[in-house]
């Protein structure tokens, strides 16, 4: 089995150079879309790979569509999402890498990328492979993990408990990635709710790989210490650990620019502008919510004080109130997490509070 975590980034120049070998292996745009004209730049064979991004850096937010080959078949254009998690601006693990979602592709084996507008010098194209693992596979990842769930049962608690949460190494977290040290706070306000942007198209064995994928390209493409979400949950209702530090501990994320500090980042994995979010996925960010909310005084459904770091809505040290349990885009300049779990936040508050109160 592969289990190689490649990360190939081809820059635009060297994409270009190929152009004329390869267009012959593409069909050509006009064929696939009738969008707008744009800059188009032909097929590039590479390793195989699953995920697909873009990164730059600068000024200005490219408009960047991508498609990929698999099977011997290209698929149709997709845009890119701007990604608009990350550190702030004067934290250690900020870098100025700029980049898009990244997107899941499963296995494929060329790409074409094209845009429209201005166009930054150093875009690069990123293809990353997180490879198979055995494990993958396996319905339960960790046969530890079930005996922490039945010692949990068998007491009593007195709080809204911990929900089951797969742990770094049942998704194949490389430690030896990692940029840094992890950076811990000393109270939570909030926690933010956000999607990944990776598409839907994935199975249970996908999730692992995808998160390592994320994983890599956080740590090795954008820079950061570590994933940037404290916690990610699957379309499959589980609920996995992000950044390490430990889940029970209150460990600084790099997820929503500007509010990191005395947060918790829960990413659903998915892409959810159009598409429902399962009932499975939205209640198991209820029940990471007022697991973490009842052990800090929080209330579910209430709102709070805040101050910005300095995102691209609020300028530094600008006092905003929010929801304690809001969505990404309440604090930045983006769709995240997607209209179909946005108009959920009431529904994931009101779960939340229920089982805080339930304890």
């Amino acid at each position: 089995m592969r289990y190689s975590g490649i990360v190939t980034t081809v820059t635009l120049a060297t994409l270009a150079t190929l152009l004329a070998s390869l267009l012959s292996a593409a069909p050509t745009a006009s064929a696939a879309s009738s969008a707008a004209p744009a800059r188009e730049v032909g097929a590039v064979r590479v390793e195989p790979f699953s995920m697909i991004g873009v990164t730059w850096r600068g000024g200005g937010t490219p408009d960047v569509e991508v498609r990929t080959r698999g099977a011997d078949r290209w698929s149709g254009w997709t845009h890119l999402h701007p990604l608009t998690d990350g550190p702030s601006a004067a934290a250690a693990e900020a870098t100025g890498v700029r980049g898009t979602e990244l997107l899941w592709v499963g296995s494929s084996d060329a790409a074409q990328l094209r845009t429209t507008g201005p166009v930054p010098a150093d875009l690069d194209l990123v293809l990353i492979d997180p490879g198979t693992r055995p494990a993958d596979r396996a319905k339960a990842p960790a046969a530890a993990a079930a005996s922490r769930v039945a010692a949990r049962k068998r007491a009593k608690p007195d709080r809204a408990p911990r929900p089951r949460i797969y742990s770094r190494s049942d998704w194949g977290a490389d430690e030896g990635l990692r940029n840094g040290s992890v950076r811990y706070t000393n109270r939570l306000r909030q926690v933010h709710v956000h999607h990944t942007a990776t598409g839907n198209g994935y199975s249970r064995k996908d999730v692992p790989a995808l998160i390592r994928g994320m994983y890599r390209y956080h740590t090795q493409t954008l820079g950061w210490f570590d994933l940037g979400y404290n916690f990610l949950v699957d379309r499959f209702g589980r609920a996995w650990e992000g950044r390490s530090g430990g889940p029970s501990k209150l460990v600084q994320g790099a997820h929503t620019l500007g509010f990191n500090r005395r947060s918790v980042g829960i990413a659903v994995i998915g892409s959810h502008d159009d598409n429902r979010a399962s009932d499975r996925s939205l209640l198991m960010v209820a029940r990471l919510a007022a697991w973490k909310l009842d052990r800090y005084g929080r209330r579910a459904t209430g709102t709070v004080v805040v101050g910005s770091d300095g995102s691209d809505r609020f300028r530094p040290r600008q006092r905003v109130r929010l929801p304690v349990i809001d969505g990404h885009r309440d604090t930045n300049d983006t769709a995240c997490p997607g209209d179909r779990i946005y108009r959920r936040l009431g529904e994931i508050r009101r779960l939340a509070k229920r089982r805080i109160d339930r304890f």
